[in-house]
């Protein structure tokens, strides 16, 4: 399943977000304007926003605002990306030169702080407090798991539970919020509002989930990222840990060397060793579990192509290619 199909759904509506994109993008300084607009436009799946406005429609809403909380989202999510590619000094991210390799790491970090504040200026204009008390918390909580993926990083003893622990904070919250404002919006039952909540914190999960195993396994024209790029900065993701628990003692040194020093000195023997552990497999037959868990929390609700796309969408999440 494409996502090129699946946002078909919600064309019109994605372009609106797309004016509201370029609206709220515009600042007298120019500078602002040309690091914004060239991660904005350098692609991306906009699933984020996709997912505001899919849970809204799932609901029937009629308004206004779920174009306005989609670009809200979008620009949460770019400004960790940049703050991202700083932290982890990457070059390389969707096919793309990353803008602090070409604007420098002050300008990305500083106009990743004008897209954090924006959003809050147009979270306030909603004018509800429900809507903001779940994205500031989810702001809040994907600074923890930055912070929470630092300290994990060239620590080769980190277990599974901690390590979905981050990808919890960091990935899946902003994927939960996404689709609860949706149901916030069109005033939903607290049932429901759950349901499609765990629905994206489950496809969230799932969507890191694969975005680790195509580190190992990804075709760098497809993933638009170099493969081998988390080990680079020694982060123990699924593959790796799955691979130290299961490999022989020869396998678990050379993974646990890689963890703690980093570089890719050792890329080609890990590769073989996530292969022949099994890891890969492992890993996503775990992002399958948990987009099955997406799928069973919103299977109340009422038939739609809403809510048709959004089972799609977990399908493309574990079945994807970049």
């Amino acid at each position: 399943m494409s996502i090129d199909v699946i946002q078909n759904y919600i064309e019109q509506d994605m372009r609106a977000v797309d004016e509201v994109i370029r609206k709220r993008l515009y600042s007298d300084v120019v500078l602002i304007r040309q690091v914004s607009e060239y991660i904005i436009n350098s692609g991306g799946k906009r699933l984020r926003p996709a997912l505001v406005l899919l849970s809204a429609g799932a609901f029937a809403y009629e308004g206004r605002d779920h174009h306005e909380l989609a670009a809200v989202v979008e620009f949460i999510h770019t400004a960790t990306l940049l703050h991202d590619d700083v932290v982890d000094e990457s070059s390389l991210r969707r096919g793309h030169a990353t803008a602090n390799s070409l604007f420098g790491n002050a300008a990305s970090v500083l106009v990743g702080d004008f897209l954090y504040s924006r959003a809050f200026q147009m979270m306030v204009g909603v004018k509800s407090m429900r809507v903001m008390e779940v994205l500031s918390d989810a702001t809040n909580i994907i600074a923890e798991g930055e912070v929470l993926q630092l300290l994990n990083c060239h620590d080769a003893d980190i277990d599974e539970a901690r390590y979905l622990q981050v990808i919890r904070y960091k990935t899946a919250k902003l994927f939960e919020a996404a689709t609860r404002l949706g149901a916030i919006l069109a005033k939903a039952s607290e049932k429901d509002e759950a349901g499609v909540a765990e629905y994206g914190m489950r496809l969230g999960t799932a969507f890191q989930l694969i975005d680790d195993v195509l580190d190992y396994s990804g075709d760098n024209e497809e993933t638009g990222k170099n493969v081998g790029d988390d080990l680079a900065e020694g982060k123990p993701t699924l593959p790796l840990i799955y691979a130290m628990k299961n490999g022989n003692p020869q396998q678990v040194a050379i993974i646990r060397s890689a963890i703690e020093h980093g570089g890719l000195q050792d890329l080609q023997q890990v590769l073989l060793t996530v292969q022949a552990t099994g890891a890969l497999v492992y890993a996503r037959n775990q992002a399958r579990q948990e987009a099955d868990a997406a799928c069973a929390a919103i299977a109340h609700l009422p038939d739609s192509v809403y809510k048709d796309s959004l089972l799609k969408l977990a399908d493309f999440a574990v079945t994807r290619k970049f």
